[in-house]
C-alpha cells in the first residue's frame, strides 16, 4: 500500500499502484488507456467508453486531470477547484478531492479508494457536463520505451557506419552541441564517469512514494534508485531488474567524448538535465506534464525555477491511446517557449497513431531502424512518424545501441556499458541531432529544426512497411544545411523573403558576388530555406551570371512533406564567380502556397 499524504485542501485514502504491462530491458510494451473527454449520461450507466476511464487497460483510473476554461474561478483558485471537486464527487456519489495544480494550470483530482470503471465514468460525466470545464482526462501511467580516442567508439555503428549509421562524425566538424541543454525526461540518472561532466541540475517530479521508491516525493535530486520490481508487482508474474533507462538515453545524447574511455555522445558538447518521472511500474501523466513544463522554462507550483532551461526535450516513454488534451497543452507550452520535443514512436510493431505521446502534435516522433537500415521488428510505424534513427536489434548483442549503464540488478552498483534496443534508443539520436542544430544555429525554432531533419533525411537503406517518416536522419547533411556553407569559405546570402505563387510563374531571388575573380568552385554550396506545405510541387534551379541553369530540385507529386531547408552542391567550375546569381523557384501545382525565406551561396 502507498503511504498516505495530504493536500492543503483535503485528502483521500491512498490505494495500491495500478498494474501495468511488462517492464523489461528486452522489450517494454507500453500500456495505457485511450484518453478522451466523456459525454454526460445517467449516473447509473454513463455514456463514457470504458477505455476512457482507465489508467491502464483493465484498471480504472485513480486520478483525473481537469482543465478549466480561462474565465472559470477554478482555473486560478485552488480553493475553488477543491470545492468543485467535492461538489462533483457528491453529485456522482464518489469521494473526489483536489490534489494539486499542474504546471499547465490544470487541476489533479483524486477519486478516492478503489474506484471502479463505473465510478470513474460517473465523475468524468459530472465534469464533462460542466460548461466551465475545458477537458477531463485520466491520469495515465506511462512506461519507458526500451526493448529492450573513446575505447568503445568502434562498437557505435549507429553513429558512423555507412550503411545505416546516422553520419554523425561529419556534423562534428561544424558543432558538438555546446551551449545547449537537453532535458531527459525519464527514470533519472545513476552516476557514470563517462557522463558526469555533462550533467547539470535536474529535478525529481515523482510525487508518489510507491513509484519513486526513494523514500520521498518531489525534490531537486533526480538520482535513479532503480526501478526493479518483484514477482507479482506491476501486474507481472515474474520480477524484473532495474533498467537505468534514463542513463542509457542520456549517454547516447551527450556522453563525454575524446576522454580516452567508453562511448561517444552525439552532442557531446551539450549538457544533460535529468528530469525524473518514471519509477517503479512507470510514471503518471501529471508528473510528466509538470516535467515538460518545468524543463522548458515554465512555472510549476511548489517547484523552484529551472536554472538549466532545456532547448531540447527527449521523452523515450509512452503508453496507448490518444494524446490527451492535458499532455498536448504541456507540449504546446514547451514549443511556444522555443523547446523542441522529441518522442519515441513505441515498440509494439503497430501504428504509432495508437501510442501517446508519439501521436501528439508539435513533437518529432521517431521510429527505430536496425543495423541494415530496415525498420526494426518492434518499431511502431505510420503517418505520425516524422523520421527514423538507429534503434538496434539485440538478437545479436553488438547490433544494439551501446551506451552508459549500471550493473546493479536492483540498486546502483558499478558503472558499465550495455547494448539496448528500442525506439527509446532511436529518439535520443534525434534529440542529440537537434542539440547539434541548435548549437550551430541558435535562431532555429522547433518547427525549423523538425523541417530540416526531415528535409535532409535519406531514404532507408532497407525496407519499411507501414511508414517510417521522411527516412533515416542524416546528421552531417542536416547540420550542414542549417549552419550554411562549410566551416571555411566565403558565404553570400539573401534574407529577403519572396512569396511563391500557387501554381504560378517562377520567382527569382538574386545574390550579387563581387571581388572574387576566377571561376566558381566545383563544390559550390547552395543553401535554401523555403516554407511550403507540399514541397513536391516545387522546382528549384540555380541560375548563373551568364544565364546557365543548374537544376537543384524537380517536382515530385508523391513528396507531401513540408518545406525545403537544405543545402545543394553544384559543380559550377565552368562559371565566373563574380556576377549576379539567382535562385529560381516555381510552384507546379495548385492548393499549396509558400515563401522563399532566404538562400545563400558558399564558395
Amino acid at each position: 500500500m502507498r503511504t498516505s499524504s495530504s493536500s492543503p485542501h483535503g485528502s483521500s485514502p491512498r490505494r495500491k499502484l495500478i498494474s501495468v504491462a511488462a517492464l523489461s530491458v528486452a522489450l517494454l510494451t507500453a500500456a495505457s488507456a485511450q484518453v478522451a473527454v466523456a459525454q454526460d449520461g445517467p449516473s447509473d450507466a454513463p455514456a463514457v467508453p470504458t477505455a476512457r476511464t482507465e489508467a491502464a487497460p483493465g484498471t480504472p483510473a485513480e486520478r483525473l486531470i481537469v482543465g478549466y476554461k480561462s474565465g472559470a474561478a477554478e482555473a486560478k483558485s485552488d480553493k475553488a477547484a477543491a470545492a468543485d471537486a467535492a461538489a462533483k464527487g457528491e453529485e456522482a456519489g464518489e469521494d473526489v478531492g483536489f490534489r494539486r495544480r499542474l504546471g499547465t494550470g490544470a487541476a489533479l483530482v483524486d477519486l478516492g479508494a478503489k474506484p471502479t470503471t463505473a465510478d470513474v465514468a460517473d465523475v468524468v460525466a459530472e465534469y464533462r457536463a460542466d460548461p466551465q470545464v475545458a477537458y477531463v482526462v485520466p491520469d495515465r501511467l506511462n512506461k519507458p520505451l526500451a526493448t529492450p580516442n573513446d575505447t568503445e567508439y568502434g562498437k557505435q555503428w549507429d553513429l558512423f557506419e555507412s550503411t545505416a549509421g546516422m553520419r554523425v562524425p561529419g556534423a562534428w566538424d561544424l558543432t558538438t552541441g555546446s551551449g545547449v541543454t537537453v532535458a531527459v525526461i525519464d527514470t533519472g540518472y545513476v552516476t557514470h564517469s563517462d557522463l558526469a561532466a555533462n550533467i547539470v541540475g535536474g529535478y525529481d517530479f515523482i510525487s508518489d512514494t510507491a513509484v519513486s521508491v526513494d523514500g520521498n516525493g518531489r525534490d531537486s535530486n533526480p538520482a535513479d534508485p532503480g526501478d526493479w520490481y518483484a514477482a507479482g508487482e506491476c501486474g507481472q508474474a515474474t520480477g524484473g531488474s532495474s533498467s537505468w533507462h534514463g542513463t542509457h538515453v542520456a549517454g547516447t545524447i551527450a556522453a563525454a567524448t575524446n576522454n580516452g574511455k567508453g562511448v561517444a555522445g552525439i552532442a557531446y558538447g551539450a549538457k544533460i538535465s535529468p528530469v525524473r518521472v518514471l519509477g517503479k511500474c512507470g510514471g503518471y501523466d501529471s508528473d510528466i506534464i509538470d516535467a515538460i513544463t518545468w524543463a522548458s522554462g515554465g512555472t510549476v507550483s511548489g517547484v523552484p525555477a529551472n536554472a538549466n532551461v532545456a532547448k531540447v526535450i527527449n521523452m523515450s516513454l509512452g503508453g496507448g491511446g490518444a494524446c490527451s488534451t492535458a499532455t498536448q497543452s504541456a507540449i504546446n507550452g514547451a514549443v511556444s517557449r522555443g523547446t523542441t520535443v522529441v518522442v519515441a514512436a513505441g515498440n509494439e510493431n503497430q501504428n504509432a497513431a495508437n501510442s501517446s505521446p508519439a501521436n501528439c502534435g508539435n513533437v518529432i516522433t521517431v521510429a527505430a531502424t536496425d543495423r541494415s537500415g530496415n525498420r526494426a521488428y518492434y518499431s511502431n510505424y505510420g503517418s505520425v512518424v516524422d523520421v527514423s534513427a538507429p534503434g538496434g536489434e539485440t538478437t545479436t548483442a553488438s547490433d544494439g545501441i551501446l551506451s552508459t549503464l549500471n550493473s546493479g540488478a536492483r540498486t546502483p552498483s558499478t558503472e558499465n556499458y550495455v547494448h539496448y534496443q528500442g525506439t527509446s534508443m532511436a529518439a535520443p539520436h534525434i534529440a542529440g541531432l537537434a542539440a547539434l542544430m541548435k548549437s550551430a544555429n541558435p535562431a532555429l525554432t522547433p518547427d525549423r529544426i523538425e523541417s530540416a531533419i526531415k528535409t535532409n533525411a535519406r531514404a532507408l537503406p532497407g525496407t519499411c512497411s507501414g511508414g517510417c517518416g521522411a527516412g533515416l536522419a542524416d546528421a552531417a547533411k542536416t547540420v550542414q544545411a542549417v549552419k550554411g556553407g562549410t566551416s571555411t569559405g566565403s558565404t553570400y546570402s539573401s534574407g529577403t523573403a519572396v512569396a511563391i505563387p500557387d501554381n504560378g510563374p517562377a520567382v527569382e531571388s538574386p545574390i550579387t558576388v563581387s571581388g572574387r575573380g576566377g571561376n566558381a568552385p566545383s563544390g559550390l554550396r547552395v543553401g535554401v530555406d523555403i516554407t511550403h506545405t507540399y514541397r513536391g510541387d516545387l522546382v528549384l534551379d540555380l541560375v548563373a551570371p551568364d544565364g546557365s541553369v543548374y537544376p537543384l530540385k524537380s517536382a515530385n507529386g508523391s513528396d507531401s512533406a513540408d518545406d525545403v531547408v537544405t543545402t545543394y552542391t553544384v559543380n559550377a567550375s565552368g562559371e565566373t564567380a563574380d556576377g549576379t546569381w539567382k535562385l529560381r523557384v516555381r510552384d507546379t501545382a495548385s492548393y499549396d502556397t509558400g515563401r522563399l525565406n532566404g538562400w545563400q551561396l558558399t564558395f
